[in-house]
């Protein structure tokens, strides 16, 4: 193992990021951490990571930089910005790329990388924060072998599913956005039904018991729904992550002239919750959104 392909370096220590650096930290590896919240990286360093004042500074001796904002435009930053990390990384180090995206903005940021002697891993995540924290993710990933080994020893770390899906960026970004359209469309439908329940008046604990046992369970019902029952809409993913993701993939398909109908009514739901001032809140908020339009009330009093 060479001299900087033990040291890695976290860029975002949200609630994504923190536990990925914990589970890195966890394989042996040299972890730096770097986020805009000096708390985040306070807390890091007092739990025995390394901190850093900037992406570039975390990067300079990392053979592995693993990126996990929320969006391409902080993608971009945190590589070609003010003391971004393209021009700092050791050259045959990998950017590993965690953040959804635009396959399309993918391909165009790894090509850029990789012309300055880089490798660029397109590696979006699926989990949660809690399986990010037991290294535990799926993580859908394309690029070149050479970004593949290069990143070996974090993906081991990270995740308890990789996925090699391509040899070049994009294809990660593309199977991430096909998730992403059916995780909004579920959430919007598990609370179109939640809420529909509540209007005749039946127990909601009863009906998640029926459901979560029926054919018309999907994982974000038996994962959101809790959240409803108890009135307890503390963000665990964000309404505003699926007004974007949701977003990209109308953008995506107006693009391919494909018409995708049902998620466009589903992210239209999540535009409603953003635009009542929810979009900070957890996801499952679409169910006050049907709750309010309808007088309907739901556990916690919202509705």
């Amino acid at each position: 193992m060479s001299d900087t392909s033990a040291r890695v370096a976290v860029i975002g220590l949200g609630s994504m990021g923190y536990g990925m650096a914990q589970a890195l930290r966890r394989a042996g590896l040299d972890v730096a951490g770097s986020d805009v919240s000096s708390e985040s990286v306070a807390r890091f360093v007092a739990e025995g990571g390394r901190g850093a004042e900037s992406p570039a500074r975390a990067a300079a001796d990392a053979g592995i930089v693993v990126c996990v904002v929320v969006n391409a435009a902080q993608t971009e930053a945190v590589l070609f910005g003010p003391d971004g990390v393209a021009a700092a990384m050791p050259e045959g180090a990998v950017f590993v790329s965690c953040a959804t995206m635009d396959p399309e903005v993918a391909r165009r940021l790894a090509a850029r990388l990789e012309a300055t002697g880089r490798h660029y891993l397109d590696a979006p995540i699926s989990g949660g924060a809690q399986r990010a924290a037991q290294g535990e993710l799926t993580i859908l990933a394309s690029g070149s072998p050479a970004a593949f080994a290069r990143a070996k020893p974090a993906l081991d770390a990270m995740a308890a599913k990789l996925y090699e899906l391509g040899d070049a960026a994009g294809a990660g970004a593309a199977f991430k956005m096909i998730n992403q359209l059916l995780a909004g469309v579920h959430i919007a439908a598990a609370s179109e039904a939640m809420a529909f329940a509540a209007r005749q008046g039946l127990d909601l604990r009863r009906v998640y018991e029926v459901i979560t046992a029926s054919a018309g369970n999907s994982w974000m019902f038996e994962n959101r729904m809790p959240h409803v029952l108890d009135g307890d809409y503390a963000p665990r993913s964000a309404v505003d992550i699926f007004v974007k993701d949701l977003g990209i993939v109308q953008d995506m398909a107006r693009t391919q002239k494909f018409p995708v109908p049902v998620a466009a009514a589903a992210l239209q739901m999540f535009l409603m919750a953003s635009g009542a001032g929810m979009g900070r809140d957890d996801d499952a908020s679409v169910a006050r959104i049907y709750a309010q339009v309808t007088g309907t009330a739901l556990p916690g009093g919202a509705g």
